[in-house]
C-alpha cells in the first residue's frame, strides 16, 4: 500500500510518500517540505501568530494535494512541539481541519521519543542490543533507551535547536555577526542544568549501541567529516566527541550568513546549528557516550511503521 506522513515540524512541514506493508522495508516515493519554521511564529502571548496559522494551512493543504495525487491510500498527519507548544493549539488544530479536511494529531514529547526509538530499532534490528537513541528537533530533545521496541524510558527536554537559537543565542537566518562569548556560555549552563534530571534515568537503563537521528545530527556529522548523502542511505555514518568539539571550535566564530556556504548546512537552519551542536555535545559527554551512529530513519519512519502494526493487527 501507499502511505503518506505529513510532519509538522518546528522548522518545516515534510511530507513523505512510502510503498510499503508490514514485514517490508517502506520504500519512499516521493518527499517535499515547506520551510515554515513555526516556532518562530509563536508571540509574545505563547500562541501562533495568524501569520503563522495562515502558512500552515497553506502547507498542509499542499500536501493534502500533493498527498492525493500520489495515490496515497492514507494520509498520516502528526505536529510536534511547535504546535504542541502553543496556547492556541486547539484553535489552530480546528482550523487547519476545518479548512483543510486533515486532523493533525499532536504527538507528545514521549511519543516523538517511544516512536522514534521503534524506527531506530528495526533499522538496526535485534543484534543491536540495548539502544539509546538522541534526537535534536527544532523545539526539543528526545531520548529513549531498552532492548525491545518499547523502550523502557522515553523523554523529552525543551531543547530542540530552534528554540534554544531563539530564546538564548537571538540568531536569525542570514545573521552577519556570530553570537557573543557571553550568550553561548549562559546557553550552555542551561542546557547542562536541563540535563540534569534526566541523565540518572537513562543510564541506569544501560545501553551497547548509541544512536542519533534528526538533521542536526546528520549535519554535525558531514561537517566532521561523515560521508555526503551521495554516498547512499546504507554507508555507515558516525558522530565522534572529538569530531563535534573540532566543530563547534570551527563554527562557533562563524556567523550565519557564512555557515550556509558550508557543504551540508541548510540556508534554511545554518543559524540553528551552533545551538543544536551545543546539546549534541552535552548529551554525548553527559551520557558517556564516545561515538554515534547516525540513522537514517526517525521519527516519520517509526509513524509508519505503528500504522502498519496496527493495520495488520486489525
Amino acid at each position: 500500500m501507499r502511505l503518506g506522513v505529513l510532519d509538522v515540524g518546528s522548522n518545516t512541514v515534510h511530507l513523505l510518500v512510502v510503498d510499503a506493508h508490514h514485514g517490508a522495508h517502506p520504500w519512499p516515493a516521493h518527499s517535499e517540505k515547506s520551510v515554515l519554521r513555526l516556532a518562530e511564529q509563536i508571540g509574545a502571548d505563547g500562541a501562533l501568530t495568524e501569520a503563522g496559522e495562515d502558512a500552515l494551512v497553506r502547507a498542509v493543504t499542499d500536501a493534502k494535494i500533493a498527498a492525493a495525487r500520489l495515490t496515497a491510500d492514507d494520509l498520516i498527519a502528526f505536529a510536534t512541539s511547535a504546535v504542541r507548544d502553543a496556547t492556541n493549539a486547539p484553535q489552530v488544530l480546528a482550523r487547519v481541519r476545518r479548512e483543510t479536511g486533515v486532523h493533525l494529531e499532536v504527538l507528545s514529547g514521549a511519543d516523538e521519543a517511544r516512536m522514534t526509538f521503534l524506527a531506530v530499532r528495526r533499522w538496526f534490528g535485534w543484534s543491536a542490543g540495548r539502544l539509546l537513541i538522541l534526537d535534536i528537533g527544532g523545539g526539543s530533545l528526545e531520548t529513549a533507551a531498552g532492548i525491545d521496541e518499547e523502550p523502557d524510558v522515553a523523554l523529552s527536554l525543551p531543547l530542540g535547536a530552534g528554540r534554544l537559537t531563539r530564546e538564548w543565542l537571538g540568531l536569525e537566518p542570514g545573521d552577519p555577526e556570530a553570537p557573543s562569548t557571553r550568550a553561548v556560555e549562559e546557553l550552555r549552563e542551561y542546557v547542562e542544568s536541563s540535563l540534569d534530571p534526566v541523565v540518572d534515568k537513562v543510564t541506569q537503563i544501560g545501553w551497547e549501541r548509541p544512536v542519533a537521528t534528526s538533521k542536526t545530527f546528520r549535519t554535525l556529522a558531514r561537517l566532521a567529516g561523515a560521508a555526503p548523502s551521495a554516498a547512499g542511505l546504507w554507508t555507515r555514518r558516525v558522530l565522534s566527541q572529538t569530531g563535534l568539539r573540532q566543530v563547534i571550535g570551527f563554527i562557533r566564530h562563524i556567523p550565519p550568513s557564512k555557515l550556509s556556504e558550508l557543504e551540508g548546512v541548510s540556508a534554511s537552519r545554518a543559524h540553528q546549528l551552533l545551538a543544536g551542536a551545543l546539546v549534541a555535545e552535552a548529551a554525548m559527554r553527559r551520557f558517556g557516550v564516545e561515538e554515534l551512529e547516525i540513522c537514517p530513519w526517525a521519527l516519520r519512519e517509526g509513524v509508519i511503521l505503528r500504522r502498519l502494526d496496527q493495520l495488520e493487527t486489525s
